[in-house]
């Protein structure tokens, strides 16, 4: 990413303390390199939650649970996340990781493809994150939106891929072009749908905040 390491060291440093099984939870995936939230997104996630207050969260990607976890110290009374993920290994390691912090009867972990499972949820959500698969973020986006109630958040993580985004097509290298046209054309829907308000934040690898409009523009 683009953004002064020394910058974000700094403003890191400033983070109160997690409780102490989260930290475990966090620290274990970056030493065995497992895809989880920056830091910084983290700390916007929890900003977010507090400010939104969503009673249902649907979080597309779960690796090993970390992100879902950390949400559910902000959740309102009674909240609940769905939570989508279809490599084996990681689902075994969240459920792991849902047990030992307790959360069992506020997470539900949907095991397999997206793709296949989200056309075939039907309840409303007040808050989305897409951390999955970077280059199906657009063929998700359909579904995402009937998902998301008006005046809710879908939240979007690495959508400028350590600033890959910014360079040109033929910059790219050849097999990362297609996520890369992916991204651009995601991005750009975000900022362009009748039914969005996007900002993007160049926080961690680069985070999209939509939310939806109560009628269409």
């Amino acid at each position: 990413m683009q953004n002064n390491e020394r910058i974000v060291s700094f403003i890191c440093s400033l983070n109160q303390e997690d409780h102490a099984l989260v930290s475990r939870i966090e620290r274990e995936a970056r030493e065995q390199e497992i895809p989880i939230v920056r830091t910084e997104t983290k700390e916007l996630l929890k900003v977010l939650e507090r400010i939104q207050k969503p009673k249902r969260i649907l979080e597309v990607g779960t690796a090993v649970g970390f992100s879902a976890v950390y949400m559910c110290q902000f959740l309102p009374e009674n909240g609940k996340i769905v939570t989508i993920e279809n490599y084996p290994p990681r689902i075994q390691k969240a459920k792991e990781n849902f047990h030992l912090a307790g959360v069992e009867d506020k997470i539900t972990l949907l095991e397999g493809d997206a793709a296949e499972l989200l056309p075939q949820l039907q309840d409303s959500f007040d808050m989305i994150f897409m951390d999955a698969a970077k280059g199906q973020y657009l063929r998700f986006l359909p579904e995402v939106l009937r998902l998301l109630a008006p005046g809710g958040l879908l939240i979007s993580d690495n959508v400028l891929q350590d600033g890959d985004v910014l360079e040109s097509h033929y910059a790219v290298t050849k097999r990362d072009r297609t996520i890369h046209s992916r991204m651009r054309q995601y991005l750009y829907e975000l900022k362009h749908h009748p039914m969005l308000e996007t900002s993007i934040l160049p926080i961690g690898d680069g985070v999209a905040v939509s939310i939806r409009r109560e009628r269409e523009a």
